[in-house]
């Protein structure tokens, strides 16, 4: 990742501001989609090997690929240059503007680019010809699965008597109600057939092999992608108070709520759990992760001279909420209250989530930076970063923004008031203003969200 893209007006008048950037461009160098699968993926003479598991070659029959998610590409690419021609047929979903280049995938790999975080009708079919590819596998084939963070949206196939139109209005409810990314995958998952083990189940007999880019907070297997290949622990009990505990029940389509009804009486199957045989042929390997990213990030301002701490990975709650902890803290290193000196590094790594009121533009990210910016008025020499490592922050263009002890005296000379912004759900517009907008374009990985508190 080249450190420039994280240059904002802020960035660019500060003399740190260039270590800054080199700072967060090797956070995400660390998670680079391609990079991990090649750490992970490897093969020797006839042996493949991934995690623990190896796989003898001349044992297996045809392998299948299917990668989905916003890291879709480069880990396609990066397993196709180590298996080459040993790939059967193949089928990679992305978001809209994450598709590959001419050349950069064999013609046996198809590639399809689709609606995220709202699930459309090309995932919805594309997840069909996915299907009908894996239905004809013997015991002797491998289906070779490459996880990443969008899948849940992108990877759709409506359980019987959902409609994708169903999916659709449920997708919009969670994402304006605060739901944490747990208790949404928790309902996807008793709501679609590829998740909660369901394209495992599909894919048997074959063997399965999966890569997994986690960007959910802690790791979980079941959660991250909605667990397309993992046991799921949830159950319809659980979706069945989310429902209730959010008031969806008031909003959602009939037949969404009819099926929940059903799975917590019994009348329909469970999603898979732990200990089901069918894992049994199933290996799941952790690739990247948040913390990973973190770590490299410290690592990384470590070299530089400063003091370093990951303040945590597992950062969740109310976007607002977390931006005025953490402007308490930037608050702190700057008054010699905190437990480091200067210069100072501190790194939390997680995903919040925003309760919509407003009718604004932005996301977690950038209203997580709004609401530090009038704790962090009047701070000298200290910045607040906040950063989406998959380079879009919820339905914006942006990735991020940088927050400085002088940005509320520039916001004020535009007249622009950071709660008026920040009650509206409009932190987008206000950094836009300012310049301070960061904007990388897509990354092509998601480990969630990065912030970086500096003090120079």
């Amino acid at each position: 990742m080249d450190p420039s893209r994280f240059l904002t007006k802020t960035l660019r008048t500060i003399p740190q501001g260039e270590v800054a950037s080199q700072i967060m461009a090797a956070s995400l160098a660390a998670v680079e989609p391609a990079a991990a699968v090649l750490r992970h993926l490897k093969i020797d003479g006839t042996t493949l090997t991934a995690g623990l598991k190896s796989y003898d070659l001349t044992r297996i029959d045809r392998i299948f690929l299917i990668a989905a998610g916003k890291a879709g590409v480069p880990m396609a690419r990066a397993a196709v240059s180590i298996l080459g021609s040993k790939v059967t047929a193949g089928m990679v979903i992305v978001k809209d503007g994450y598709g590959s280049k001419d050349g950069e995938l064999p013609p046996s790999i198809k590639v399809i680019e689709a609606r995220h975080p709202i699930p459309d009708e090309r995932g919805a079919a594309a997840t069909r010809e996915i299907l009908s590819m894996v239905s004809q596998t013997t015991p002797d084939d491998l289906v070779l699965c490459l996880l990443s963070g969008g899948t849940s949206a992108l990877l759709t196939a409506p359980a019987p008597g959902i409609s994708l139109t169903d999916l659709q209005k449920l997708t919009d409810f969670l994402l304006r109600s605060g739901a944490n990314i747990q208790e949404f995958n928790t309902l996807r998952k008793h709501l679609d057939t590829v998740k909660g083990g369901g394209l495992a189940q599909a894919a048997a007999p074959a063997q399965i092999l999966s890569l997994i880019l986690s960007d959910v907070v802690e790791d979980s297997l079941d959660v991250i992608a909605s667990g397309p290949t993992s046991a799921d622990a949830s159950t319809y009990l659980q979706a069945g108070r989310i429902v209730k505990y959010y008031q969806l029940d008031e909003v959602l389509p009939g037949s969404i709520l009819s099926r929940l009804q059903r799975g917590m009486q019994r009348e329909i199957p469970e999603t898979l759990k732990p200990g089901d045989p069918l894992f049994e042929r199933v290996e799941n390997v952790l690739v990247g992760s948040n913390r990973l990213a973190a770590l490299a990030g410290l690592e990384a301002a470590r070299q530089f001279g400063f003091n370093t701490r990951l303040l945590t990975a597992a950062m969740q709650g109310e976007a607002r909420q977390a931006g005025w902890i953490l402007a308490g803290i930037a608050r702190d290193i700057a008054n010699g209250g905190f437990s480091m000196t200067r210069p100072a590094c501190i790194i939390a790594g997680g995903e919040t989530t925003v309760n919509v009121r407003g009718t604004g533009l932005g996301g977690r990210n950038l209203e997580l930076a709004l609401a530090a910016v009038s704790g962090m008025s009047g701070l000298q020499e200290v910045l607040l970063v906040s950063l989406a490592t998959d380079g879009g922050d919820g339905p914006t263009d942006a990735a991020g923004a940088v927050v400085s002890g002088e940005t509320l005296t520039r916001a004020r000379d535009l007249h622009l008031s950071p709660m008026e912004h920040l009650a509206r759900n409009d932190s987008y517009r206000f950094f836009a203003a300012l310049d301070d907008l960061i904007k990388t374009g897509p990354t092509q990985t998601n480990t969630n969200d990065l912030v970086f508190l500096f003090a120079f």
